[in-house]
């Protein structure tokens, strides 16, 4: 494929409870660190669960440029500050990128959900002089792309996914086609979302989640963490790349949706089967270039067992040597930005060719029969990476990475 046609990622922002910057960030990763600590955003005294993947400190950049964003949502602000971090990171500054051809792409389940709960709150103490009417405009996921563009001063494509927990998947796809048909220069693009009462309520009342630690693949898993953060990544060609010489993390080499519609809840094997095959067919790499699988991996135990035998399906005895794991044992389950911070992992194990870890793993489970890296991560060429990513409502959405040495 010519140069011009070839999507590459140049930078990686990444704002988490595990760190600010993607160096501190990938560094805690693969030393198997946890960033689930007790919840201090809301008060979990009647809540059974009371811990989550909350970014403690963090302090949001109010000026990006001359204007004062103090007043965004908390999404938006982490949007803005893992989009500053991306752009510096790929070295282009900041006056110039409203003069580039730059698109905005971006996942979220949650949008805004704090803007409600405060209203809720003032609603309740009868305070109606806080309820503002732009406060309450809000609230609407799009405004994390509107905050984001009128941060950067964007003036092309913005368009946000909410494809709840495969959104950040959706929306990196997007950003490719816009990328390979040139149709813009750049791509802003990932996944946010912030820690909110009514999502932590929500899974709560689903008995989705466990009590202190997330165990992926383990037989006694019992379910998932609640994580926020934002991570983005910015996508150009490769001509593009090389022209400017910046730094290129990997290619992104083809991605696969579908939509099983099978439950609302319970993921549906065939479905995560199609869209694996469909990333692999439109990026043509075959089953034995596959290297690596960054697994959607919530820890419950019909989402694991479920991808486990999707990718059985898919590689067949092909699937015993490569290995499979899950960072949201670590991370805790980010939602819109799970697939987006899998992404930039999948860029960065390609990089240094090492692998993250599946934490707090003890004991294996007949029904997850991979190599799911367990608790220390580990040196491995990475050839092609696979991310895949599942959601409720039956939406899959898989990505292949790859290194550029990798031919």
């Amino acid at each position: 494929m010519p140069d011009d046609r070839r999507v590459v990622v140049t930078g990686l922002g990444v704002v988490s409870s595990l760190g600010i910057g993607w160096q501190e960030w990938w560094t805690n990763i693969m030393a198997g660190k946890s960033g689930i600590s007790r919840i201090s955003a809301f008060d979990t005294t009647d809540h059974d669960i009371k811990y989550a993947g909350e970014i403690k400190n963090f302090k949001f950049r109010t000026h990006v440029g001359k204007d004062n964003f103090s007043s965004f949502g908390r999404a938006s602000q982490l949007a803005v500050e893992s989009c500053r971090l991306a752009l510096e990171d790929s070295k282009i500054s900041l006056s110039t990128v409203k003069k580039l051809n730059m698109a905005f792409s971006i996942g979220t389940t949650m949008g805004e959900s704090q803007v409600i709960e405060q209203i809720v709150k003032h609603g309740i103490n009868k305070d109606d002089s806080e309820i503002k009417r732009l406060r309450a405009l809000s609230y609407p996921a799009n405004s994390i792309a509107i905050n984001v563009a009128h941060a950067f001063g964007l003036k092309n494509k913005n368009i946000i996914f909410a494809n709840a927990c495969a959104a950040g998947n959706y929306a990196l796809g997007y950003g490719f086609d816009l990328i390979r048909s040139g149709k813009v220069d750049y791509v802003l693009t990932g996944g946010v979302d912030a820690l909110s009462r009514i999502a932590f309520t929500g899974f709560g009342r689903m008995f989705a989640m466990a009590p202190e630690k997330c165990q992926p693949f383990d037989k006694n898993r019992k379910g998932m963490m609640l994580g926020e953060g934002g991570a983005i990544l910015i996508l150009e060609s490769l001509q593009s790349a090389l022209k400017r010489k910046a730094t290129v993390y990997a290619e992104i080499c083809g991605y696969g949706l579908s939509c099983d519609a099978n439950h609302m809840t319970h993921p549906d094997v065939s479905g995560v089967k199609r869209a694996i095959l469909k990333s692999l067919k439109l990026a043509g790499v075959n089953l034995e270039d596959v290297s690596y699988i960054s697994a959607h991996g919530t820890g419950t135990k019909e989402n694991d067992r479920a991808e486990c035998l999707a990718f059985r399906e898919v590689f067949g005895k092909e699937l015993d040597r490569i290995p499979v794991s899950s960072i949201k044992a670590m991370l805790g389950h980010t939602m819109g930005a799970a697939s987006a911070f899998e992404s930039i992992a999948c860029c960065l194990s390609s990089v240094h060719n090492e692998i993250p870890p599946t934490i707090n793993f003890e004991e294996n489970d007949e029904d997850c029969q991979i190599d799911c890296v367990p608790n220390k991560g580990r040196k491995h060429r990475c050839k092609a990476i696979l991310n895949n990513s599942q959601a409720f409502g039956g939406n899959n959405a898989a990505l292949l990475v790859k290194s550029l040495d990798s031919g």
